[in-house]
């Protein structure tokens, strides 16, 4: 703190510091929830270039690492968060696929078809009832709650529990999905 009990700025030398300083532990604890060390570095990157930024407002005697883990923390969970988003869009989409089929495809439809009806019985009864009703007779959570008499918000969690699953049961075959019917667009 300055004589007026303002916080003094970083400077270039302190931030060097203390890039140095935790860097490597940052990029360490990002990749334990991302598993993933580039997306790691990339976010642990962007916090300290948030810090930089940001420089005059964080006293640099203050918690710089707590604030630091925690950035780094709150990104991690919203890159997961997004990332699920994104994962769960395309797999809305690809389920929801007509895919075009010519004579000579038959058997890979089959195959794929087999497949995800094996999937779908590995969903809990439940679940692949919710699953069926919204993606196969095209109703809406809040219709598949009164016509079940339960809540919105149980439809919400078993369609998110199914998707889970799906997508794991089938991660295997989501690349045979899009060449098959990406060879059908020529």
């Amino acid at each position: 703190m300055d004589k007026k009990g303002h916080h003094i700025p970083f400077n270039q030398f302190t931030f060097h510091k203390v890039f140095d300083l935790y860097y490597n532990q940052l990029c360490r604890f990002a990749s334990g929830y991302l598993q993933d060390i580039d997306d790691a570095q990339e976010i642990v990157q962007q916090v300290f270039i948030n810090l930089w930024q940001n420089r005059e407002t964080i006293d640099p005697q203050g918690q710089i690492k707590s604030y630091l883990f925690t950035s780094v923390k709150n990104r991690c969970l919203n890159h997961i968060r997004d990332r699920k988003k994104f994962r769960s869009y395309y797999l809305d989409v690809e389920v929801e696929l007509e895919i075009p089929v010519s004579e000579k495809d038959n058997l890979l439809e089959k195959d794929l078809e087999k497949q995800l009806e094996q999937a779908l019985d590995k969903l809990p009864e439940k679940c692949r009832e919710i699953f069926m009703l919204c993606r196969f007779e095209d109703m809406k959570y809040k219709e598949v709650a009164h016509k079940l008499n339960i809540s919105q918000k149980t439809v919400e969690a078993q369609m998110s529990k199914a998707l889970r699953i799906l997508r794991e049961e089938l991660k295997d075959i989501w690349i045979l999905i899009i060449f098959w019917y990406l060879s059908g667009l020529n």
